[in-house]
């Protein structure tokens, strides 16, 4: 850092709360990266407890063009809040308070550092239900989730975060603090400014408080676990449940790679000899969540069914589930390194992704484990890398500009939760066209005319 740099970033520690802007080595290193594999230090550490703090430290940057990079909890897996340029590493972490949670009004407001699930946990309490759940709900927060418009196994029925931001409250790059929207369900004034910044990654301003949509929590739920001998077997059950009408509240899929370490981390013996497993819930009242799942034990029976077991009431489905929230632990378990690509495909090509990924092994030499949201085409497909082997980087580079390529030639999506970042900057202009990418660097240069928030990402 220079002379300059700290001079600067000295005279914004005065203005600011005392504790509110640190400079010390360990939160440096504790803020320089996130869950993916690039890091670099900045040069200091923001931890604002308020808007006004936040506004002041943009204001400062803006007029001093010191580069910001916005940060959530840190859970995320593309390299979205690494602060490539140095600079301020903005933390909203201690900006954690539920402000309001109004049952008659149907809507919480929250500050961006509130914890998912925290939130999750008290609206349940009262009756009210808030859908988004990334499989990181106990530890990713409400503002990195709106950020990157996160989903969950839950979006196939009820939809992403966007679907349940109303209104945000947002500060600028040169300190502008704006009110988005508002707090009712229906809103037709001006543009939809709000949902801007949901995905924006932290490119056009910062959340400092979010309104969002609640539900009436469903009274019951219902789940179905089902593995079979062959991958082909699964997706024909998935197709034959939506066939037979049914909208689960969430339908997952692994295959045989996932349930083998997943076998090996829980001794689970229902999982020997599985190629592929699906994962069924539903949701509503109970006498139509017990029907319903009858109707999709019947829809997901095949002839190469290895076992089915269902689960009724909360803590029968959570006991299902476990197995699904091992699946990352267990890959990691296997000592090799998870490439994590959730990449979207339409739904008619779940088949064809699971066979790709096969070939996409044999060519390359590493396993590829894919698991994820089956209802919606969402699937995670993990390149298992082998770190110690020669030339790893460029022959998984080679492997994901296989997979990437492949998925658009689908008419698919290289992200449909985890965002671009640094981890598919080098994919970015694949998958948009010139027209579009410019638009985007219009909008950006209009919001960040400096570009001081989170460069070195996608634009």
């Amino acid at each position: 850092m220079s002379t300059s740099r700290l001079a600067l970033l000295k005279r914004l520690q005065r203005r600011l709360p005392k504790g509110e802007l640190r400079l010390d080595d360990k939160a440096l290193e504790a803020h320089a990266g996130d869950r993916w594999f690039a890091s670099h230090r900045p040069e200091a550490v923001a931890l604002p407890r308020s808007t006004r703090s936040v506004s002041t430290i943009l204001r400062f940057a803006h007029r001093h063009g010191i580069p910001i990079t916005p940060r959530g909890a840190g859970h995320g897996y593309v390299g979205g809040c690494v602060p490539v340029r140095g600079g301020i590493a903005l933390s909203l972490d201690r900006m954690n308070r539920i402000k309001e949670i109004h049952p008659g009004d149907f809507v919480a407001v929250v500050q961006p550092g509130v914890r998912t699930q925290a939130l999750q946990d008290k609206v349940e309490a009262m009756g009210l239900f808030y859908p988004p759940d990334p499989a990181s709900r106990s530890e990713c927060s409400v503002g990195g989730n709106i950020v990157t418009n996160a989903g969950g196994p839950r979006c196939l029925k009820y939809g992403v975060t966007r679907d349940y931001v109303l209104g945000l409250e947002v500060v600028l790059a040169d300190g502008t603090v704006c009110r988005l929207g508002g707090r009712t369900h229906k809103n037709k004034t001006g543009f939809e400014l709000a949902r801007l910044f949901v995905g924006s990654e932290g490119l056009l301003g910062v959340v400092t408080e979010a309104t969002l949509k609640l539900l009436p929590l469903p009274p019951y739920r219902g789940c179905l676990a089902v593995g079979y001998s062959t991958a082909p077997a699964a997706a024909r059950a998935i197709q034959a449940i939506f066939a037979a009408g049914i909208l689960p509240c969430a339908l997952e899929v692994a295959d045989a790679f996932t349930l083998a370490a997943a076998r090996r981390r829980t001794g689970s013996r229902e999982l020997e000899g599985c190629e592929a497993m699906i994962i069924v819930e539903l949701d509503g009242q109970p006498e139509t969540v017990r029907r319903e799942l009858r109707r999709v034990e019947e829809a997901a029976r095949q002839p190469e069914q290895r076992f089915a077991r269902r689960g009724l009431g909360p803590e029968a489905c959570e006991r299902i589930w476990q197995v699904r929230r091992e699946f990352s632990y267990s890959l990691r378990d296997t000592g090799l390194t998870k490439l994590n690509e959730d990449v979207v495909v339409p739904r008619s090509r779940l088949v064809d992704l699971f066979e790709f990924a096969a070939k996409l092994q044999q060519k390359h030499g590493f396993p590829v484990a894919c698991f994820g949201h089956a209802g919606d085409g969402n699937i995670h497909v993990n390149v298992m890398v082998d770190e110690t082997a020669p030339g790893w980087r460029e022959r998984s580079r080679r492997a994901l500009d296989d997979l990437f390529t492949q998925v658009l030639r689908w008419g698919g999506a290289i992200t449909g939760e985890h965002g671009v970042g640094i981890a598919k900057k080098r994919w970015f202009p694949q998958a948009v066209p010139p027209e579009v990418r410019a638009l985007h660097r219009t909008i950006k240069t209009a919001l960040d005319p400096k570009g001081i928030l989170n460069p070195g990402k996608f634009l």
